[in-house]
């Protein structure tokens, strides 16, 4: 798409928001040479005078941006070989294309022509303090991915993966976590105590919120307060509540009813892992419960249909995306849990999340990152699900258009 110098706003108008945009970018090139104060003045400089430079004597924007991406290039590559000119490269896509849609007046296609110069402000800046957010909140996963396939027993890259060596990457710490006894045997225990922990705190959660749901229920508020407390009292504290509570029960039924200590060290695991997601259940199911027609249960009753029926014929089909939902949270909440395991479970139960612990503290394996992977990509999947479920709900409950 072509620009003409008349539809371009003026460069004292680009040139500072993009000096702006420059100096964060050279904070972190700067930092990662070493300077972080000359790489935020450098970029600063350089892309304002750039921005300044392209909209004066530019007339079209395509052969002015692939210039910009060859500049970016070419320095990337002087700086830090190919994966610097990956880099430049993509600094060069994003700032030829930041420099025209600010120059152009894009930026304001898609608001409404009334805006203020201020609003319109707020309007992206809000936006750019999300995506710093999300990049903060983002990044640590981003370093672990690559780091898990790194061929070295090491936690930093090595020069052979910053060049993009193929002899620097293997897949030898997923090999290591599939072939390895107490690897599997803890990852084996996950796969055991989360599924049942998740069944008990959706079949307790979802009757609770069902309950609390209902008008005529006295003390509603301190109920679901003393039921959601779990989720908002330090972890530390429940789980040390949790290890005197769960060793009196323990002790009982070792030597009363003469259960196998290993049997009922699962048993105090998962009776604690389910404490923990039920408060997770209950917050979805009571949401989706928000907008449920109440006339439907009664319409139910009215036909002779007894309160059995009308929950799984009637009710449960509408709020099973909620449900579902909070199964999946109690899911994530037990299997990526360690501290509750700590306190009350022993040897016996050692879990995934406990494993990864004891190889930090004491042996350092890198097989740590592969199983991190592992785990973000499960629970990507499953907080995709969760999103999937939503939407549906949203529509079952006319929220939003099918």
């Amino acid at each position: 798409m072509s620009i003409e110098l008349a539809q371009k706003k003026d460069p004292s108008f680009v040139a500072p928001i993009v000096a702006g945009a420059g100096a964060v970018a050279g904070l972190l090139v700067g930092t990662a040479q070493g300077s972080s104060i000359i790489g935020i003045l450098a970029g600063a400089a350089i892309l304002g005078a750039l921005a300044w430079i392209v909209l004066s004597y530019f007339n079209h924007e395509r052969p002015a941006r692939r210039i910009i991406m060859a500049a970016f290039g070419v320095a990337g590559y002087l700086v830090g070989a190919i994966p610097g000119a990956v880099v430049g490269l993509l600094f060069g896509w994003f700032f030829g294309w930041f420099i025209f849609w600010l120059g152009s007046g894009r930026y304001r296609a898609w608001l409404a022509p009334y805006l203020t110069p201020g609003q319109v402000l707020w309007h992206y800046t809000f936006r750019v303090i999300c995506g710093a957010v999300f990049v903060f909140l983002i990044t640590p996963i981003l370093v672990v991915l690559p780091l898990s396939f790194n061929a070295q027993d090491f936690f930093t890259f090595t020069p052979e993966m910053l060049r993009f060596d193929p002899e620097g990457y293997s897949l030898k710490h997923y090999r290591d976590f599939f072939t390895n006894n107490e690897w599997q045997r803890s990852f084996k225990n996950s796969l055991i105590i989360a599924p049942i922990a998740t069944i008990i705190s959706v079949s307790l959660g979802t009757l609770a919120a069902i309950g609390l749901s209902q008008s005529h229920v006295p003390a509603r508020r301190t109920i679901m307060a003393i039921l959601i407390s779990p989720m908002i009292v330090p972890l530390i504290i429940s789980a040390t509540g949790m290890f005197f509570f769960y060793s009196s029960i323990g002790n009982w039924m070792e030597g009363t009813l003469g259960l196998d200590k290993n049997f009922v060290g699962y048993i105090k695991v998962i009776l604690a892992h389910a404490v923990l997601g039920i408060p997770f259940v209950i917050i979805t199911v009571t949401a989706t419960l928000v907008g449920f027609d109440t006339s439907l249960t009664r319409a139910a009753a009215n036909m002779g249909a007894n309160p059995v029926t009308t929950f799984f014929r009637v009710q449960m089909p509408l709020i099973l995306p909620g449900v579902i939902s909070g199964g999946l949270f109690a899911f994530i909440t037990s299997f990526d849990e360690v501290v509750v395991v700590l306190f009350v479970g022993s040897a016996g139960q050692k879990t995934l999340p406990w494993q990864m612990f004891t190889g930090l503290r004491e042996q350092i394996s890198p097989t740590i990152l592969a199983v991190a992977t592992i785990l973000v990509v499960i629970s990507i999947g499953l907080l995709t699900v969760v999103e999937l479920l939503r939407r549906r709900s949203e529509r079952l409950r006319g929220l939003s258009p099918g």
